[in-house]
């Protein structure tokens, strides 16, 4: 895609794939580094995949507030773009990347600062703790590039220009294969440093993709320095990225606790628990990869709405809105048809222990059949992502998670049916209330006001 950041007709099918297979890849890309990563780690040893998948897993707090930056990014990039404005655009190209870089720096700061204290809160055990100690300062030496790159990477989206992202997560998952194979077991006659490969296999390929991120921002004249605005136009803006940011943040946080306290309540069940949080960390790793497509949705929605709304075209935007929407679950409904067959086997290439294959397949069966409802969640994610209007997946994210999923999880899971098969449910129950509240949200209520539409009174900064 060009770098006029323009495609011909936005509100066709066509336009719509366009945009959203690559991020599909992309994606996929994503689940190839996570794979990688857990397979070299288990060829080295068991307790170094325990403190991988420990610390990879908790990192992910770390990087709320970029992925939250990010969001704001996409809102306010799009939203000046689809306006005709294209210096506010550069100017706050510039604020989100600095922003970023402040941010990151000063939380792998405070992260190394309480690095043992932050171990101790996780109850690190003794045998995986000073591996799980290495990988979490590696990560938070890491978390000002990683910043950068979740951040520029989120740039190029809201421009429309996905391709770039899409190289630079292949670059990523090439150098850290490369990097996990050779410094971690040895491969290609590299030096072989175990864990400590690992680790510095993220370093390097996160690095990588970073870098070329931004010889593309410069070569290609996105990012230069006409994109830093003085700090009187920052602080008008500010408040708009604030605005979409935090919750956006709030919301990960939120999702991210909820799964804590879910994985506690399959922990704790009366009967077959060990089995049950077996089943459901092998049923997880499948439904992950089943639900990619529906992240790039997520992400062409975001930014579709943002040029549109940018634009002053409201009709337009909810017209593409319902468009991404049924094609979205129409495709992932028909994924899911297929896959259904293929539920037991799957479940039992990925825990092959026969109890454990049960869980993971009745956890698979329940999540599949609610596919259409949490496709349809996401994609309204991103539609109101693009608007600016995370406060309402704040909100109706954070109720289904907290009001209605634990509380039915732990009722069925250990007052009524005592095994993990309700908690299952509950996980069904959560993404029908939630799909249903978001839809009504988006056909009934005013979410374009979120925006900086083109209307009296904005205080949206011009330029």
């Amino acid at each position: 895609m060009s770098n006029t950041e323009q495609i011909a007709d936005p509100t066709s099918y066509r336009a719509i794939w366009n945009l959203a297979w690559p991020q599909v890849l992309m994606m996929m890309f994503h689940f190839l580094i996570g794979f990688v990563d857990v397979w070299v780690a288990g060829q080295i040893d068991s307790n170094v995949q325990a403190a991988l998948g420990m610390i990879s897993q908790t990192f992910l707090f770390f990087l709320v507030i970029a992925i939250a930056i990010g969001n704001g990014c996409v809102a306010a990039i799009s939203q000046s773009i689809g306006a005709g404005l294209h210096k506010r655009a550069a100017r706050y190209i510039g604020l989100v990347v600095l922003l970023g870089l402040v941010c990151g720096v000063g939380i792998s700061g405070l992260g190394l600062s309480f690095r043992h204290i932050f171990l101790g809160i996780l109850q690190t055990p003794d045998d995986i703790y000073p591996i799980a100690q290495y990988f979490l300062q590696i990560y938070l030496v890491l978390l000002p590039v990683y910043y950068v790159f979740v951040i520029t990477n989120a740039v190029f989206r809201a421009k429309m220009m996905v391709f770039i992202p899409m190289r630079a997560i292949a670059i990523v998952a090439l150098v850290n294969t490369i990097a996990d194979l050779g410094f971690g077991l040895g491969w290609f006659g590299f030096p072989e440093f175990g864990y400590k490969g690992v680790a510095w296999a993220t370093l390097l390929s996160i690095s990588g993709g970073a870098i070329y991120n931004f010889i593309v921002l410069t070569g290609r004249g996105i990012l230069v320095r006409d994109s830093f605005a003085p700090w009187r136009w920052a602080r008008r803006a500010l408040p708009y990225l604030i605005k979409v940011a935090a919750p956006a943040g709030g919301t990960q946080a939120l999702w991210h606790t909820g799964y804590i306290v879910l994985f506690a309540i399959v922990a704790s069940l009366p009967f077959d628990a060990v089995d049950a949080l077996a089943g459901l960390a092998a049923g997880m790793r499948i439904e992950s990869l089943l639900f990619l497509p529906a992240f790039a949705f997520n992400m062409t929605a975001s930014i579709l709405i943002g040029h549109f709304l940018g634009a002053g075209n409201k009709v337009e935007a909810k017209r593409v809105g319902l468009r991404i929407l049924g094609t979205a679950c129409g495709l992932m409904s028909v994924v899911a048809v297929v896959f259904w067959p293929f539920i037991e086997p799957m479940a039992k290439f990925l825990a092959p222990e026969p109890d454990v294959t049960v869980q993971a397949a009745v956890y698979l069966k329940y999540n599949i059949i609610s596919i259409p409802f949490t496709v349809a969640s996401m994609t309204l994610g991103g539609i109101m992502t693009g608007a600016g209007a995370t406060i309402y997946n704040f909100w109706i994210y954070s109720s289904a998670s907290w009001l209605v999923r634990l509380p039915v999880a732990y009722v069925l899971g250990h007052l009524i049916l005592k095994d993990a098969e309700g908690v299952y449910i509950a996980m069904l129950v959560s993404q029908v209330f939630q799909s249903t509240i978001m839809f009504y949200i988006f056909m009934c209520r005013d979410w374009y006001r979120f925006s900086m539409i083109k209307r009296k009174n904005s205080t949206a900064p011009a330029a």
